[in-house]
């Protein structure tokens, strides 16, 4: 059996579920739900589902709609057009009124391999985080996934979900608690913190049990929910390790590394290295040669462990 899962496969079969036990959850797609996994809620429940075609401003505005008349609405399609061609409309339709749509966008980051740079959405989080209101969760592997989705039927408010083409490592069992807001703390560590979202996570996992031959003892942390940040983990693992690492599957600027240092450097001022996409597009390859070549390894966050720790004020 794989321990690999795609979080957009997850999260077909967490909507699946999650419309089973709530009538209310319905369903929207720009033409891609093969893609996007929402094709199997729209074979069990036709009438609770919405192809808008390719219109994805209208996907935003419909969704806007169906909130206003008291149904759960998740919409979605690949990352790059939810949060690039309907900013506007998810800005001004769905956040400035606060209106309970999940927007769950698929094909996030450079790992949609040969689509290339124009699919390779590596600037969605900082789009979404930056609106009023909008809730961001990027989690980790298809446990995670499948955890919020649920836990979406409950959550009240406009909220972004990332999820992913490729197969990723499990890390979660079902015993897992997802909790909107909250951080999980996978490993303590006294010389550095790694505080990883997405599929960055399972590389910060191996990063840390290989920096112990070094001597170094980094910590773990799953920032799943990007914003609201929590604050008081960062501040803990700042304060307990003296150094900060962030990795993420996204540019290094506005997404988990901004959000991580604009916490530390207000509250608990310490050395911090972003592992990241820096400032370029994507381009056409294999996700694990992709990832490579952008430094999206545990092979470079070991390196911005070892970059982080050296800056560490030396003790006299």
């Amino acid at each position: 059996m794989s321990n690999k899962v795609a979080t957009r496969e997850a999260y077909g079969k967490a909507l699946l579920e999650l419309g089973r036990k709530n009538p209310s959850v319905v369903a929207l797609d720009a033409d891609l739900s093969g893609s996007t996994k929402t094709k199997v809620f729209g074979k069990e429940f036709p009438e609770r589902f919405f192809n808008v075609g390719i219109a994805e401003q209208n996907l935003m505005g419909i969704a806007a709609g169906l909130s206003l008349g008291g149904k759960i609405p998740f919409a979605s399609t690949f990352a790059v057009f939810a949060t690039g061609r309907a900013w506007e409309q998810i800005r001004q339709s769905i956040c400035y009124p606060g209106l309970n749509v999940k927007i769950v966008a698929s094909h996030a980051g450079i790992t949609v391999g040969e689509d290339g740079g124009s699919h390779q959405s590596v600037e969605d989080i900082s789009l979404m985080r930056t609106i009023p209101g909008m809730t961001v969760i990027v989690p980790a592997d298809g446990v995670e996934t499948a955890k919020a989705i649920m836990a979406m039927g409950e959550y009240a408010g406009p909220t972004y979900i990332r999820v992913g083409r490729a197969k990723t490592e499990l890390i979660y069992d079902d015993s897992y608690d997802f909790r909107v807001g909250k951080a999980n703390v996978l490993k303590k560590g006294t010389d550095a913190t790694i505080i990883a979202c997405g599929i960055m996570v399972p590389e910060a996992l191996k990063a840390a049990g290989e920096l112990l031959a070094d001597g170094i003892s980094a910590g773990v942390i799953n920032m799943a929910t990007i914003k609201p940040l929590d604050s008081n983990a960062v501040i803990d693992a700042a304060k307990v390790s003296g150094a900060i690492v962030t990795a993420e599957e996204h540019s290094i600027i506005g997404g988990l590394g901004s959000s991580v240092a604009e916490i530390i450097s207000e509250f608990c001022p310490v050395p911090l290295v972003r592992v990241g996409v820096k400032d370029i597009f994507g381009t056409s390859g294999k996700p694990d040669d992709l990832m490579e070549r952008y430094g999206l390894t545990a092979q470079a966050i070991k390196k911005a462990v070892k970059e982080a720790v050296a800056k560490k004020p030396r003790k006299v």
